[in-house]
């Protein structure tokens, strides 16, 4: 069965990384390495990245906004970005690979597959991680993230604030998902543009923004279907769908004031909202 394709976002990334951390090809050392589409590797020629992964061994994983962080024990990272439909999978070394397993890489006992239905993930092998996430704004926990600091950049933003959520180098890891949800929660209608937010409104987003993300990330991500393609981290799908207040909730009522959810588009983007709690870009209810 088809179900509804959602990017993984921080906290889907957060699960599948801790994930990894507590699997069993931590410290292991690859033996090969097969990439079974070409694409999916990206800035490096596939026999360089297989010729580069050999005898190595992943030694720690981290975060970085959507971005997985694999340190190997020779000071080269690993950077994979899931997009739209990526997931890694560690299975059995002898286990057969699915069809949408794009890179394996196998260890001693285990494999690490980047299941991958839609094609749009990347894995990345890089000497220097820094040219990429540099590039990335602060982590929504970041303690340097304060209300002031995000005001003074959202005060020269003119964008709508759901677009300008959703630009990595403003604050890293948010999606569609958890910035409908943040924007609900802080009672501020996603045509807003971000330089007309006061203070307090913005003291409110950024701790929307973070009350959001850590119920995502408790409830182990977000899955919104059973398709191949929804996110699912170690075969195990996210459990926030459930807490979710607004997002793919159309003409559901509002847990606040009963009025039926909408949905509108917002740069290209579907976004979901109560048309009573939250007021238009025009200031009206």
């Amino acid at each position: 069965m088809s179900g509804v394709i959602g990017m993984p976002e921080l906290p889907e990334v957060e699960t599948t990384c801790r994930d990894i951390l507590n699997s069993p090809i931590m410290g292991q050392t690859i033996t090969s390495t097969a990439v079974r589409w070409q694409r999916s590797i990206g800035e490096m020629a596939t026999n360089e990245f297989v010729r580069r992964l050999a005898g190595r061994r992943f030694v720690d994983v981290s975060r970085r906004g959507k971005f997985i962080h694999l340190k190997l024990d020779d000071r080269q990272s690993l950077l994979v970005h899931l997009r739209m439909s990526g997931s890694l999978e560690v299975k059995l070394s002898d286990t057969s690979p699915d069809v949408h397993d794009r890179v394996i890489i196998t260890f001693e006992t285990h494999g690490l597959a980047f299941h991958d239905p839609r094609k749009f993930g990347r894995m990345i092998l890089t000497d220097s991680p820094g040219k990429i996430l540099d590039r990335l704004g602060p982590e929504p926990f970041d303690i340097a993230l304060s209300n002031g600091g995000l005001y003074h950049v959202l005060q020269k933003k003119r964008a709508n604030i759901k677009s300008v959520l959703l630009d990595q180098q403003t604050i890293a890891g948010i999606g569609n998902i958890y910035a409908d949800e943040s924007l609900f929660l802080s009672r501020i209608h996603p045509l807003r543009k971000a330089c007309e937010l006061t203070p307090e409104e913005t003291q409110l987003l950024l701790q929307s923004i973070r009350s959001s993300l850590l119920q995502g990330i408790e409830s182990r991500g977000t899955s919104l279907g059973n398709g191949e393609a929804n996110f699912s981290s170690f075969g195990h799908s996210g459990e926030n769908k459930t807490n979710l207040l607004v997002f793919q909730r159309t003409g559901k009522p509002c847990p606040v004031c009963n009025s039926p959810i909408e949905k509108i588009i917002v740069s290209q983007r579907s976004t979901h909202l109560c048309p009573h709690c939250q007021r238009d870009h025009n200031g009206n209810t």
